[in-house]
């Protein structure tokens, strides 16, 4: 479908892939001249990609302790469920707001199975490679409801957000994977709200269907809230995202969001982005594979202490924006072939 832009974006876009975009331009030129003559791109020429999550996992990341501190292996998104409910909940330094995010979230979990009790899950702590004791807070709620209720995912080295989001997906067993922070920003029985949006999607290709958190009907509030710089940095990311990846999703960033199995193994099988753009780069793969995405509204409460630097992360973001589109449109990005799980 063609589509009319005005002069001023037009000219945005211009100046974007000018000031972001040459040198890497240049180096995916001669990564496809490479290409074409038959040569084979090595790991490191790949891990030299910015921002490329590396899809190998350290020995030590391949196993979890259980309460009383044997190890064990974690699973393969690629078997089939074995739970209801998956929940990955990505931490780094986050020793002192986890414990808030898991209360809530052992409680609701916990009253749920009690009256239904056909009703089963997990939650896996993801410690994306923290300075802090991260993973021993973790341990905590692993010896109170025990491993098959509560593991522990420890990185070697920090990957980034997204990177700690698709290794903990990968390890999970639920029907159904919820991405939560650790933050607790939104109400954790929300999950009722994105679960009934995943419900409300009547034709599921392959069961494949995703929900999405959405903190939209509260820009209006926050626009009233932020400084007029954060305002235009804003914005400027929402442009960014609707020109060169998602269309009809008013909110990518909400870290609060519902997969089937399938779509799981779908979207993160493709996954290349590991920092804060990478919700932008699944819900493009999921469009690319015309997996129904649904927007619901969630609660969502500003809390202190953030990772994400205002200037330098909307930054970072909106150049990511750009490379996700520019490599999926070169070929040097491409998406995972065929997968099922069993």
């Amino acid at each position: 479908m063609l589509l009319r832009h005005s002069c001023c974006e037009s000219r945005l876009h211009i100046f974007i892939i000018r000031y972001f975009s040459l040198s890497q331009l240049q180096f995916l030129q001669h990564q496809m001249q490479q290409q074409q003559m038959g040569m084979a791109v090595g790991a490191a020429a790949q891990a030299a990609l910015a921002n490329v999550v590396d899809q190998t996992r350290h020995e030590k990341e391949k196993h979890f302790l259980t309460a009383d501190g044997k190890e064990e292996s974690f699973p393969s998104l690629m078997d089939p469920p074995s739970l209801e409910l998956s929940v990955v909940v990505p931490s780094y330094n986050e020793e002192l707001r986890l414990p808030v995010m898991m209360d809530e979230a052992m409680e609701y979990l916990e009253k749920r199975q009690k009256k239904n009790p056909s009703f089963t899950y997990e939650v896996i702590v993801v410690d994306d490679g923290s300075k802090d004791k991260t993973t021993e807070v973790a341990m905590k709620y692993t010896k109170k409801y025990g491993a098959q209720k509560v593991r522990v995912l420890t990185l070697v080295k920090n990957r980034g957000k997204g990177g700690a989001v698709r290794m903990g997906t990968l390890s999970s067993r639920g029907r159904l994977i919820l991405m939560a922070d650790a933050d607790g920003a939104t109400k954790f029985a929300d999950i009722e709200k994105v679960e009934e949006g995943l419900e409300s999607i009547s034709e599921k290709p392959d069961n494949m269907a995703i929900s999405c958190g959405s903190r939209a009907h509260l820009e209006k509030e926050s626009v009233a809230q932020r400084s007029l710089f954060r305002t235009f940095l804003m914005f400027g990311f929402h442009f960014l995202v609707w020109f060169f990846c998602v269309r009809g999703i008013k909110d990518t960033q909400c870290g609060f969001k519902l997969f089937t199995r399938e779509a799981a193994l779908k979207t993160f099988s493709s996954l290349h982005v590991e920092r804060w753009a990478f919700d932008v780069e699944l819900l493009f793969i999921a469009q690319c594979f015309d997996i129904p995405v649904v927007e619901v509204a969630v609660n969502w409460t500003e809390i202190e202490g953030s990772k994400l630097v205002p200037f330098w992360s909307w930054l970072q973001m909106g150049r990511d924006l750009v490379f996700i589109r520019l490599r999926y449109l070169t070929g040097a990005w491409r998406l995972e072939a065929e997968r099922k799980t069993q």
